[in-house]
């Protein structure tokens, strides 16, 4: 079980490879075996992870059997957020 530290690293990793990797096109997206191998997240915590996200609606999830995500993508308010966190950064 992942520790609360852990699980914000998880879910701000997945919210900004989302935010790289599409561009902030919300019509584009990554899929879960994408994110679990370049991200070093187990199945399991990204699960959880995007599950968090998605009742936060930063994010939507396409999901495969065994609640596994196929493909995650940005939903308006999670590019809203990333720009956000961008122009603050400079």
């Amino acid at each position: 079980m992942a520790s609360l530290a852990e699980r914000k690293a998880y879910r701000e990793k997945i919210m900004q490879a989302l935010y790289e990797t599409t561009e902030g096109n919300r019509l584009l997206g990554v899929t879960g075996e994408k994110l679990v191998h370049d991200l070093g997240i187990h199945e399991e915590d990204l699960a959880a992870a995007c599950t968090y996200l998605v009742g936060e609606d930063l994010i939507t999830v396409d999901w495969a059997t065994g609640n596994v995500p196929a493909m995650v993508s940005l939903t308006h308010q999670g590019i809203r957020r990333m720009e956000a966190e961008e122009e603050e950064r400079g």
